[in-house]
């Protein structure tokens, strides 16, 4: 009888051992921290204004204010809209970054003194000297293409450079 007394004792302290683990968890459950609202807000629109410059086949080309909410459409019609002779086929979109050509003065290249050419994107004082050199030796540029031929102004100096020079034509 006492084996029967003694697995009675150990049921029942089974038994309140799983009670007890029930109820603490159904506590800890129904007051754990339900935490703060998750509110997920989507930045806001990023707004642009200013002004656009619109070339090419256009009735009057220039500088146009931009809004945040103009399509291509808005400035081609502030533009005057398109010429007969347009190409709409070979339509091109260019957005500059913040600093473009159409911001800064151009260098002519033709009257530019050695300081000034060095100011120009990858050209030091040695290729300024031999754009002053070849100017004296050949005479004014005819077009900005004709820096080229410059010797030291290699097709990728050119490509920094082309937006930022002009021959004075």
């Amino acid at each position: 009888m006492n084996t029967d007394k003694l697995n009675r004792f150990w049921l029942l302290a089974v038994f309140l051992i799983i009670l007890l683990i029930v109820i603490s968890s159904g506590i800890l459950f129904f007051r754990r921290d339900q935490g703060q609202e998750l509110t997920i807000v989507s930045p806001p629109q990023p707004t642009f204004s200013g002004q656009i410059y619109v070339s090419g086949a256009v009735a009057n080309p220039g500088s146009f204010s931009l809004a945040s909410d103009d399509t291509i459409q808005d400035l081609v019609e502030a533009s005057g809209g398109v010429l007969p002779t347009a190409d709409m086929q070979g339509l091109q979109l260019k957005v500059p970054s913040s600093i473009t050509a159409t911001d800064v003065q151009k260098i002519d290249i033709n009257r530019a003194d050695l300081w000034l050419l060095q100011a120009l994107p990858g050209i030091g004082e040695v290729k300024a000297q031999a754009i002053l050199d070849y100017r004296q030796q050949k005479g004014y540029f005819h077009n900005i293409e004709e820096v080229t031929q410059v010797p030291g102004i290699s097709d990728s100096i050119y490509a920094k450079i082309k937006d930022y020079i002009t021959t004075g034509n």
